[in-house]
């Protein structure tokens, strides 16, 4: 049960971040929390494709969550336009 709470917590702030990062809003807690954990997921594999290591815990689970979460809102943005 802790697992899950922290990975909303990272999520809703992962997406927040991203949100402010790409648009300058967050998208509502919801919206923050699933983009978050996507965005972990892709941040993930990116960096294991990299061989990069951003830290361990809390705070490196959010910077890989937070820069996944922007490749993908950069992603959904490019194809909105297209």
């Amino acid at each position: 049960m802790e697992g899950l709470l922290v990975s909303l917590l990272v999520g809703a702030v992962a997406g927040w971040l991203a949100g402010n990062i790409m648009k300058g809003g967050g998208q509502g807690l919801l919206m923050n929390i699933i983009i978050g954990i996507i965005g972990a997921a892709i941040g993930s594999f990116l960096f294991g494709l990299l061989n990069i290591t951003v830290g361990a815990g809390i705070i490196g689970s959010v910077i890989t969550a937070t820069i996944g979460a922007i490749i993908l809102l950069f992603i959904v943005s490019k194809l909105k336009k297209a």
